[in-house]
């Protein structure tokens, strides 16, 4: 049973499902660095002002692999929804940045 994209939320409940049992704490974790070749573009970019793209992809990146980890990790506990889904990020030190995405697991059926 893979959890789908549909079942995924940040509220408490899914709209026609009902919860059936809570598995717990799904997570997914990332911790990435900049390049010096990216550092380079990025600060290249930032003299003429605008979007830094290098760190967008970047942080864009490192919240798919999360968020993917996380539903790899609801589904290995047979899950087919989460609910309660949030993400943080902070850096760990100078130039690596961890982002940590969560939610509960929970087994749904519908209404």
């Amino acid at each position: 049973m893979a959890v789908e994209a549909h079942m995924v939320t940040t509220t408490l409940d899914l709209p026609g499902y009902k919860i059936i049992t809570s598995l717990g704490l799904a997570r997914g974790i990332v911790v990435r660095s900049r390049s010096i070749i990216g550092n380079t573009f990025a600060a290249i970019q930032a003299i003429f002002g605008g979007q830094i793209s290098i760190y967008k992809e970047l942080c864009d990146q490192a919240r798919q692999d999360a968020y993917l980890e996380m539903l790899a990790e609801a589904h290995a506990r047979g899950a087919n929804a989460l609910i309660g889904v949030r993400f943080e990020s902070n850096e760990v030190t100078s130039g690596i940045t961890e982002v940590f995405a969560y939610g509960t697991a929970v087994v749904t059926e519908p209404e």
